[in-house]
């Protein structure tokens, strides 16, 4: 159900496009001239791929997923972000073909007319929508059928929504006479249709009413009125549901991961295998021998740490860390003991490797082989993953995307267990939730924001891992 969701967007797109364009062409103009402008074709080739730029990571953002809902502050920084896109695209290609002219005062001049024509035109476009409203331009009336829980959700999800282009006159239920915005009994729809101006009906029962909502959608058919239905299943589905067709049958997929996509897998792939091999040449080819060394010298025994841990589609993999503990914990793998602060086990030159988050780095290979990858949901030891499963049933929903170095959960503060059990339900239900949600709301941009949030909290010394 959309109200004018589509020209919104389009005409958004349209008007970010002419203003992008403008402020290239400004930009070129003001730092040196249109002329020297006109006589250069590889800025024209410069404007196009910016152009296709803009696009493409608009779209990973989700730049226009909300437009016109007013939502300000996100729209700064969505312009901020892709602004700063589009000046690194800038200088890169201005670096690869050499240009001498049109430098330093372009990109600059670019940068500052693109985040501020967008943002008035975001201003403007918001503005103009307010006003519409409440000149009851283009806005369609609502009455819904049904204030129960489905009802009740669909009105504050609407509410929520802000300018979304419908107006709720009202509610019919047969146990909400006492409501404000009753306007009577289900069975006084065809009155309510006369003497209201509505444009839509919501028929919000519960299936048990199917013979009821067969009637009430002929009694709206007669009056011309067009009819939406809330299926009764949001007891059963996320809010990243998905629905489809089938030829002409609907199909309600309970919950919708990104990740489920092929194109979406390979692009992660791709990053987890660019970033893994820089990692491991830049980083681990010294910090590998130097650590053993050490560990030789303070630790006798095996440099890594490997221990079996459950991966996607609950698969079993070795995961690989450099040993922090004494060689005699460590034999003791598969023990369901989880790490305290100051764990006698754990030895002096382990407790630097784990507070720096050191012990985590041999991962990278884990990466590189596939059994992992760079953020996702940590990978559980399998005797932890057993004892987690007796606290939430569906746990095995973490395991259809790859598991992480660092992930959602961690950043937030959500790695480890807690000494107390009941203490310790509630948060490893809370990692669970956080788990969720990541792989609901997967996007590179969100990688790349755990990444960075990671290596932040790795300079304030916080360790990560599990």
């Amino acid at each position: 159900m959309t109200s004018n969701k589509n020209i919104i967007y389009y005409l958004t797109i349209f008007a970010d496009f002419i203003l992008l364009n403008i402020a290239f062409t400004f930009s070129a103009s003001f730092a040196q001239s249109f002329r020297l402008l006109l006589q250069n074709r590889p800025m024209f080739v410069l404007c196009l791929i910016l152009n296709i730029i803009w696009f493409f990571s608009a779209n990973v953002i989700e730049f226009y997923e909300d437009s016109g809902a007013g939502d300000f502050v996100k729209d700064i920084i969505n312009i901020l972000k892709n602004s700063i896109i589009q000046a690194i695209v800038a200088v890169f290609y201005l670096f690869l073909i050499k240009e001498n002219l049109f430098t330093r005062n372009f990109i600059l001049y670019y940068f500052l007319l693109l985040v501020l024509f967008i943002t008035v035109e975001k201003i403007i476009f918001v503005y103009i929508l307010k006003y519409l409203k409440q000149m009851d331009y283009n806005i369609r009336k609502i009455l819904i059928v049904g204030s129960g829980e489905i009802g009740t959700n669909f009105y504050n999800s609407l509410i929520n929504q802000g300018d979304s282009g419908y107006r709720i006159i009202g509610f019919l239920d047969d146990g909400q006479d006492g409501n404000q915005q009753s306007l009577g009994r289900i069975d006084e729809l065809n009155e309510a249709l006369r003497v209201n101006k509505v444009d839509d009906v919501v028929i919000a029962l519960p299936y048990s009413e199917f013979s009821r909502i067969e009637a009430l959608i002929k009694i709206c058919n007669r009056n011309a009125i067009r009819t939406h239905i809330i299926p009764d299943y949001f007891r059963f589905v996320s809010k990243k549901f998905k629905i489809s067709m089938i030829d002409n049958l609907p199909i309600i997929t309970v919950r919708n991961e990104p990740l489920a996509e092929f194109y979406w897998r390979l692009i992660k792939r791709i990053v987890d295998i660019i970033l893994s091999l820089i990692f491991i040449v830049f980083v681990l080819s010294w910090v590998l021998p130097l650590v053993a060394l050490i560990q030789k010298l303070t630790s006798p025994g095996s440099i890594f740490f490997i221990q079996e841990r459950v991966g996607q589609k609950n698969r079993y993999f070795y995961c690989l860390k450099f040993r922090s503990m004494s060689l005699e914990a460590s034999a003791k793998r598969n023990e369901v003991i989880a790490t305290t602060d100051n764990d006698p086990r754990v030895t002096k030159f382990g407790k630097f490797l784990r507070k720096s988050n050191v012990d985590e780095f041999p991962q990278f290979f884990n990466v590189l082989m596939g059994d992992m990858s760079i953020v996702g949901p940590r990978p559980a030891a399998v005797s932890f993953n057993e004892l987690y499963a007796e606290y939430i049933d569906e746990l095995k929903l973490r395991n259809i995307v790859k598991p992480g170095i660092t992930g959602w959960a961690q950043v937030n503060g959500l790695r480890g267990d807690c000494p107390d059990e009941e203490g310790n339900k509630k948060r490893i239900r809370k990692r669970f939730d956080y788990d969720l949600w990541y792989i609901e709301n997967w996007s590179l941009m969100l990688d790349f924001q755990i990444i960075l949030l990671t290596f932040w909290q790795i300079l304030k010394r916080k360790n990560l891992g599990q």
